[in-house]
């Protein structure tokens, strides 16, 4: 425990010399500098923190840093022998045993470059896998009120950009630090330079390097190629999570999206580290052949008069130290990009999840719902969107929200999985407040069918029984379909039930897909059904299928419809008119008209004569 605690604040201590100059400062922060810096500090402790479970992994690394580091100047540390004794007195000694200390020398480096690339690629890999993977967790618990404000494409960036960057930071940067420090120091006190037969030697062995870089860009491209394909499969599920948020929530499938997810992301894990493992393997390889020739040269040479002196050792020293100075002045602004990074992503891993503070355990309701004085306000909006509105709706009643856009009926069904919360008022189901039961039990009660219809990449009954509903049988998934007249166009395709339906469904037309959402809506048995526009993008062929199929998902279920064309709710067992946040009136079909209202107004203004 105590050579853990010494890795990681030793590391800790590098990490804080570099990040003394913090991240871009906002005005508040110019004025308090010691807060910016004690800011950039408590960031970059969070990010070792993501480090600590692969400590001993991190060691490796750090051990493997420290040995490439010190056989910087050891290289021109053997100058002087191998000047003074091999090449000035020709000692036969040292003559046979240079070319073996320089090969061994390159043999220790490479094993120690091999071992800590490795270490460090498995270690920043591991992290961003932790990390993504509790993004992703955070994504699908987090509250409707959040994705309402951000875009998709956002949330994409910091999964698949954001999160590579705090890697840099958190484990690179550091052992750079390391290593490169390390040379620095070693490399001030020698010098090295190589003469022309030594360049010979590179060019003679130039077509055996360009071989092994060959066959290695060979096989980076094609591992490169597969990465690139699992990196679209990752944003495609976490795509389809954003976009499908509400019906993995009310279908219980947060599970199926977190194991899709993790699978795409580990296939994501392993092709880095194929391609990391190739790529460091070469390195040492060439490295290897260039010494082993350069050893021949020296062997050769040194029984020449060759005359050698000082300067040549000084002016390589001279030289070496050019890349680890150049690499170490580039490490702040590598740790400044992984601090803005980080500070992104832990905003996202910060922001508190959706709310369930119930914890009353319910069955199966019988789907009576009660709006006692509902008042609803969004986050940053002037006024409310909902103003005190009451409604008791029967179990089994069929009820009808109609009204102009923007009247607040997507809003008012909106409360009762708990998508929002009422900023006044309550709602009760079956004399239950819905703030105190537990969301799940809340939510396995109602089935949900809208406009916008969300499928998932996979077949037609595996759309059906969908999240808490996967485990049913496929006589029950047939019924569905059949209720829901989808087996009509389901026997048609190349597989039946058993067909892919594409991204987002694409292979299906509109009204294939609405009837796909209604069977499984059917398979749930919710007793709560909520219809948003069901039928407002279909043409009155499609529309009269689907509302035949919709005909049977009521039946015997609390069902609150949304719906811009009249004709579709004329059935329903009563009508509520909303306008600007209010119900206005309520009645039946017959009853509205005559009473000549908003209803009325409405009706006439529809269906009115060009």
């Amino acid at each position: 425990m105590l050579r853990r605690s010494s890795i990681l604040v030793a590391g800790a201590a590098i990490g804080a010399r570099m990040v003394r100059n913090g991240l871009p400062m906002n005005t508040t922060q110019r004025d308090r500098p010691e807060a910016n810096m004690a800011d950039s500090r408590r960031l970059y402790m969070r990010l070792l923190a993501c480090v600590r479970p692969y400590w001993k992994l991190f060691a490796v690394a750090l051990a493997g840093m420290v040995v490439t580091g010190l056989s910087e100047p050891a290289m021109p540390a053997l100058i002087k022998p191998l000047l003074d004794n091999t090449f000035v007195d020709k000692d036969p000694d040292w003559i046979r045993l240079m070319p073996l200390l320089l090969i061994g020398l390159f043999v220790v480096r490479g094993i120690g470059q091999y071992a800590a690339t490795v270490a460090l690629a498995w270690v920043a890999n591991k992290v961003v896998f932790d990390l993504r993977e509790r993004m992703y967790a955070k994504v699908i618990e987090l509250p409707a009120s959040y994705h309402a404000g951000r875009n998709a494409g956002e949330l994409i960036s910091k999964l698949s950009y954001d999160v590579t960057q705090v890697t840099n930071a958190a484990t690179n940067a550091l052992l750079v630090a390391v290593r490169d420090g390390l040379a620095v120091i070693g490399l001030l006190g020698w010098m090295l330079w190589l003469d022309w037969q030594l360049a010979l030697a590179f060019l003679l062995i130039a077509p055996v390097v360009a071989l092994v870089v060959r066959l290695v860009a060979r096989r980076l491209r094609r591992m490169s190629l597969h990465l690139q394909q699992s990196m679209g499969n990752m944003t495609h599920v976490l795509d389809e999570t954003i976009r499908g948020r509400r019906m993995i929530k009310v279908y219980g499938g947060q599970e199926r999206q977190r194991l899709a997810f993790r699978d795409v992301a580990n296939w994501i894990r392993s092709y880095s580290m194929k391609i990391i493992t190739t790529s460091a393997a070469s390195v040492p390889v060439v490295q290897l052949i260039l010494v082993s020739a350069l050893a021949g040269v020296i062997y050769v040479t040194a029984n020449t008069d060759m005359t050698v002196g000082s300067f040549v050792s000084f002016f390589g020293a001279a030289a070496m130290l050019l890349s680890p100075i150049k690499r170490l002045t580039a490490l702040n602004e590598q740790i400044q990009r992984g601090l803005a990074a980080a500070q992104s992503i832990f905003e996202l891993v910060d922001q508190p999840s959706e709310p369930d503070t119930g914890t009353r355990a319910v069955g199966r309701l019988r789907g009576e719902i009660e709006f006692q004085r509902i008042t609803l306000r969004y986050e940053e909006a002037a006024e409310p969107v909902l103003h005190d509105v009451s409604l008791r709706v029967a179990a089994g009643e069929t009820v009808a929200l109609v009204g102009a856009s923007g009247a607040g009926k997507s809003s008012l069904v909106n409360l009762i999985p708990r998508f929002y919360l009422p900023s006044e008022g309550r709602i009760l189901i079956d004399g239950i407040d819905i703030g105190d039961m537990r969301l799940t039990d809340l939510r396995a009660n109602i089935a949900l069918v809208s406009q916008d219809v969300v499928l998932f990449n996979d077949s037609v009954a595996a759309n059906i029984a969908y999240g808490a509903r996967a485990s049913a049988t496929r006589a029950q998934i047939e019924e569905a379909a059949r209720a829901a007249h989808v087996m009509e166009f389901a026997e048609q395709l190349s597989e039946g039930l058993d067909t892919p339906v594409g991204d987002d469904g694409v292979r299906l037309s509109g009204g294939q897909r609405q009837r796909l959402a209604i069977a499984r809506a059917l398979l749930k048995d919710a007793p709560i059904l909520i219809m948003d526009e069901a039928t407002s993008a279909l043409d009155s062929t499609t529309e009269r299928q689907v509302q035949t199929a919709l005909e049977n998902a009521r039946r015997g279920r609390t069902t609150l419809i949304i719906a811009h064309r009249l004709s579709t709710v004329e059935s329903a067992d009563r009508i509520v008119v909303m306008d600007q946040g209010r119900i206005v009136e309520s009645g039946t079909h017959a009853e509205l008209l005559s009473a000549g209202g908003a209803y009325a107004r409405l009706y006439r203004a529809q269906f009115a004569e060009p």
